[in-house]
């Protein structure tokens, strides 16, 4: 059996395609690969605006510097937008942006294509694990 082509030697699904789009790329995969943006997204898409506290609460295991970083990367990316409200004590409210929800539909298309195919691949995984 012949050893596949080194990553570098692969030929790519867009070969012309802009250097700095391939790096987006693999930044966003690495992003939404992690679990907590893509737990963090979730919650945003299905209220209008969520305190820092609530987004805690309603992502299981998370921990406060986590959401905090996570938080950050997503503001940085330009998915969420961060109100600070001027009251006693501070508020602060996050919100998906256009972008953020371009992103959740993109990536909900992993969860249909899950849906569509949890039997087989609990079938797959019981055969192969000889159960």
């Amino acid at each position: 059996m012949a050893k596949p082509a080194p990553a570098s030697q692969r030929t790519k699904p867009w070969p012309d395609a802009d250097p700095r789009v391939d790096a987006l790329v693999t930044e966003v995969i690495g992003r939404v690969a992690d679990k907590w943006t893509m737990l963090i997204l979730e919650e945003l898409a299905g209220h209008e605006h969520l305190r820092f506290t609530q987004i805690g609460r309603l992502v299981p295991g998370i921990s406060q510097k986590m959401l905090t970083q996570t938080l950050r990367q997503m503001e940085r990316d330009g998915l969420v937008t961060r109100t600070v409200h001027p009251v006693i004590p501070p508020r602060v409210d996050y919100r998906l942006t256009a972008l953020g929800e371009s992103l959740g539909a993109a990536f909900c298309g992993v969860w249909l294509w899950a849906e569509a195919n949890l039997e087989e691949i609990e079938a797959a995984r019981a055969a192969f694990d000889g159960c």
